[in-house]
């Protein structure tokens, strides 16, 4: 698949906002603009080990058909998803996820630490996680 047919496929919100109903959490749309792109972002409740939690998600970066940047706070944590698209070929394509989490309080830091413990198992589980997101959204087979 080329570069821009797996941007476009990625980036699409709206697949994004059904996925994460289907998994239980409500998702409200902050900016309801049609065309992605920064103004795009999400207020998502989940539960999360017992207990209801909030997230704000919001585009801060949308360079067709190269990167997408969106950074998000909780009350524990701050998140920054950067997702970039390499050419291979004309078509074949990679997809760079990486993620950034900063705690914000003192729970949020032993929580982090006590990840990084078993940091291994978490990056396999992880990536598995996002390749079959990336699976689903581009209906490849496994």
């Amino acid at each position: 698949m080329t570069a821009e047919c797996l941007f476009d496929r990625v980036g699409d919100f709206e697949a994004f906002e059904r996925t994460l109903i289907g998994r239980g959490a409500s998702v409200k749309r902050i900016d309801p603009a049609q065309d992605p792109g920064i103004t795009m972002g999400w207020k998502i409740g989940f539960d999360w080990r017992g207990r209801a939690r909030r997230l704000l998600l919001v585009v801060s970066r949308f360079d067709r058909p190269e990167q997408i940047v969106m950074a998000g706070s909780s009350e524990a944590l701050d998140i920054w998803l950067k997702l970039t698209f390499v050419a291979l070929s004309r078509s074949r394509s990679r997809l760079i996820f990486e993620t950034e989490l900063k705690p914000r309080n003192m729970r949020a830091r032993l929580m982090i630490q006590t990840a990084k413990l078993g940091k291994a198992q978490l990056d396999r589980r992880y990536a598995r996680r996002i390749e079959e997101y990336v699976r689903s959204v581009t209906g490849e087979a496994a």
